[in-house]
């Protein structure tokens, strides 16, 4: 179980956007960047547009932790990179909630260098 209840899995699916701050050394949030996020099963994943060299997704992956807030919801959260088995079903998913904004907004969160940077995010 990935700590997530069930309605805030279901309000951060149905959420368009989400905001993520990492922390930063010290404890203290950085700005809130908004990307796009997918529901997965129990499991909630992010990925950079630009890639794995992409500034906040660098200062996530290397904090591991930050707090989110999308959908009502808003939890200090870990940031884990998953394993290569979800790759295709999160790109599915990123298809299935976002290919009506159109191929230019869709295409750069699947490419090769955005499935390296996909984070599974969880309650902290």
């Amino acid at each position: 179980m990935s700590g997530w209840s069930t309605e805030e899995l279901e309000a951060l699916a149905g959420a368009e956007e989400l905001d993520i701050a990492s922390r930063r050394p010290d404890g203290t949030l950085r700005p809130y960047v908004t990307i796009w996020a997918v529901r997965l099963g129990d499991a909630v994943f992010i990925r950079s547009a630009h890639g794995p060299e992409n500034p906040w997704f660098v200062r996530a992956k290397a904090a591991g932790q930050g707090r989110i807030r999308s959908g009502g919801v808003e939890r200090d959260v870990r940031f884990t990179t998953p394993g290569p088995e979800v790759a295709d079903d999160v790109t599915a998913m990123i298809h299935a909630k976002y290919d009506r904004f159109g191929a230019q907004y869709v295409d750069p969160i699947v490419t090769a260098d955005a499935v390296r940077s996909t984070l599974r995010i969880d309650p902290a």
